[in-house]
């Protein structure tokens, strides 16, 4: 792969990964629209390790207790603010794993990476956040967050799987529709993204390992420093706008690329779909 190649896949990865617009269905465009080749496994892993580390170090004071009390969650008890957020954290996490497993099981995941199914998602669940968004009520904090909270929006969050859906903003949905405040549903989105990521890394970081040679290490390590800045970029700016603006831009965003994308399902053809 090209330096550019891999740059212009780790700065889409990176700035959208956390913004809630979708990154799987950007990089899945990006061939598809372009005819640029598929970046590949490899890169894919790599630009996911590199946003993990952006969210990670953004979020480190959470991060740090949620580590600290994961040993005494492990042995059931929950008595402390990190062991509580370790444990909600893998409550939020198992319907993702679950529902993933399945489509894995079933090879649905192929039959939705499709430009039809992008627009789609990209223009429902658009409408969907705004909805929430502009109804939901802004009385909770992270310091809230209980178990129902933690699988309701543990549901949200598998619809993610959908190509186009975005993560982090169907999880800000389900977190809005509870009640909370637009920054804390980000932060709460956030958090849940890094066992999520993790998950996803160490299942496609097995497949890669058996093929990886030194070329294929160092555009990975190029991908994933790429992919850490702009998503470190990104995650600050979103975290900083959320003080004063709401989730509009972000719909009219999904909106607008949805019905263009569409438009070039429906009248030109499906650039992903069979053969006419």
């Amino acid at each position: 792969m090209s330096l550019f190649h891999i740059f212009l896949v780790a700065i889409i990865q990176g700035i959208t990964e956390f913004l809630p617009v979708s990154s799987s269905g950007h990089l899945i465009l990006l061939p598809a629209l372009t005819g640029i080749t598929d970046q590949g496994l490899a890169i894919d892993v790599a630009v996911h390790v590199g946003t993990l580390g952006a969210v990670i170090l953004y979020f480190w004071a959470d991060v740090r207790k949620a580590a600290l009390g994961t040993p005494r969650m492990l042995t059931g008890r929950t008595d402390t603010e990190g062991s509580r957020l370790a444990f909600l954290l893998l409550i939020a996490t198992i319907p993702v794993v679950i529902v993933g497993a399945c489509l894995s099981a079933l090879d649905l995941s192929s039959a939705l990476r499709s430009v039809k199914v992008i627009g789609w998602t990209m223009l429902v669940f658009g409408i969907v956040l705004w909805w929430a968004d502009q109804r939901g009520a802004s009385h909770k904090t992270a310091a809230d967050w209980n178990l129902r909270d933690a699988i309701v929006m543990g549901l949200w969050q598998a619809l993610a799987l959908i190509p186009g859906t975005s993560r982090s903003g169907i999880t800000i949905t389900g977190a809005r529709q509870l009640g909370y405040e637009r920054s804390e549903a980000a932060r709460l989105a956030m958090l849940m993204s890094i066992p999520t990521i993790i998950a996803s890394g160490v299942l496609l970081g097995v497949e890669v390992y058996a093929t990886a040679d030194f070329e294929t290490a160092k555009d990975c390590a190029f991908a994933a420093v790429f992919a850490f800045g702009a998503a470190y970029l990104a995650l600050g700016l979103m975290m900083r706008l959320l003080q004063s603006i709401n989730f509009t831009p972000y719909v009219i965003y999904r909106i607008a690329l949805g019905l263009v994308l569409l438009w070039i399902a429906y009248t030109t053809g499906d650039p992903m779909g069979p053969p006419a």
